[in-house]
């Protein structure tokens, strides 16, 4: 069950990862689920909060060349920020979306605790249903 910890850690960060079909292969070997939904929903968290530091960390150079995104563009994600606010955190679970989202949390300050509720609620939902869906679905392949 570490390497799920470390699957979904690192698919949390801006790397790809595969923590869902890790999680799926580990219940089709007779994981507990309850075990498997905690490592995932720790691990994956925990990736989303070092991306949450990494944007408290990169504020700090926005106004170096280098620096990845505009003024302008930072300003237009500042007001989507605003707009949506941290109940778009909600949505970090999801491909592509989720990481900048939490990297944008750190990045305009939401506080630690905040930021970390709205990810558990949105990574173990996740999880659960993952379990859920391999349970409905691949329980027959799993013999």
């Amino acid at each position: 069950m570490l390497s799920l910890f470390f699957v979904a850690l690192v698919s949390a960060t801006l790397l790809p990862g595969g923590s869902e079909v890790w999680l799926a292969r580990l219940w089709c070997l007779g994981e507990p689920p309850l075990g498997l939904w905690l490592v995932a929903t720790a691990g994956n968290t925990l990736g989303s909060m070092i991306n949450v530091a990494m944007g408290r960390y990169a504020r700090r150079f926005q106004d170096r060349r280098w620096f990845p995104a505009s003024p302008r563009s930072l300003a237009r994600a500042e007001g989507w920020y605003h707009r949506f606010g941290e109940l778009s955190l909600l949505i970090s679970w999801a491909p592509i979306i989720g990481d900048p989202l939490t990297v944008l949390a750190g990045v305009f300050r939401l506080p630690w605790w905040r930021a970390l509720a709205w990810i558990v609620v949105a990574k173990g939902t996740r999880y659960a249903l993952v379990l859920l869906l391999a349970q409905q679905w691949l329980e027959p392949l799993c013999q």
